[in-house]
């Protein structure tokens, strides 16, 4: 996987030297445009390090693992299999799908104070969307790192995903933006394009929370 980075990083480069300075300098440029995205994603380590991982099941996580209450830290974004992520781009795509859906998520008003879970060992679970609380029963599947969460108006089927600062709760694109999709309309609000957009241009991305 990080032959594949920095692969994907020097092509990507040498693609805009081969353009000239101007590319890189002015702003409307769309190759200018590339390489301060990827420039912005490898000034962060962490943000490298989960690039790197940017395929659900490329690191185990245990159900003791799971145990523990988790808080909103951002928009998680990862791929079913290296050739989904191989087919978007490299791993700087997941980067970059974070950074889109930001917009999105900070006019739901998600944040770390509204939105959280906590997976007990005896297998209940409490969790707070937009300060709205829910809690059930939720069962781990450690060899497909899937998450199934019951409660008694809700069945939510996600996947868990380690990453440099906790975990990431991954849903499909499409079910990520139904739930958006309700939220929003209690809220009178109904633009999504960002969700809806990448449902539509990316097979095999998975959507969500990076926790911490």
């Amino acid at each position: 996987m990080r032959k594949t980075l920095l692969c994907t990083v020097c092509a990507s480069c040498l693609m805009l030297m081969g353009c000239g300075t101007t590319a890189m300098t002015s702003s409307n440029n769309n190759g200018g445009g590339i390489l301060g995205g990827i420039l912005n994603v490898l000034s962060n380590g962490n943000t490298i390090a989960d690039a790197i991982s940017s395929v659900i099941g490329a690191s185990t996580l245990s159900a003791e693992q799971l145990v523990g209450t988790w808080d909103y830290n951002g928009p998680g974004c990862a791929f079913t299999s290296e050739n989904a992520l191989a087919k978007a781009g490299g791993e700087v795509v997941a980067a970059d799908i974070k950074q889109k859906l930001l917009p999105t998520y900070n006019k739901l008003g998600i944040s770390s104070s509204n939105t959280s879970v906590t997976f007990n060992k005896d297998n209940t679970f409490s969790a707070k969307i937009l300060g709205r609380n829910i809690s059930g029963q939720y069962t781990y599947d450690e060899s497909t790192r899937r998450i199934n969460m019951k409660s008694l108006l809700l069945n939510i089927n996600c996947y868990a995903k380690r990453n440099s600062q906790g975990i990431a709760l991954l849903f499909e694109a499409k079910k990520l933006l139904t739930l958006f999709q309700t939220f929003a309309a209690m809220s009178g609000d109904t633009t999504l394009g960002s969700v809806g957009d990448i449902s539509k241009n990316y097979d095999g991305v998975r959507l969500g929370f990076d926790m911490r």
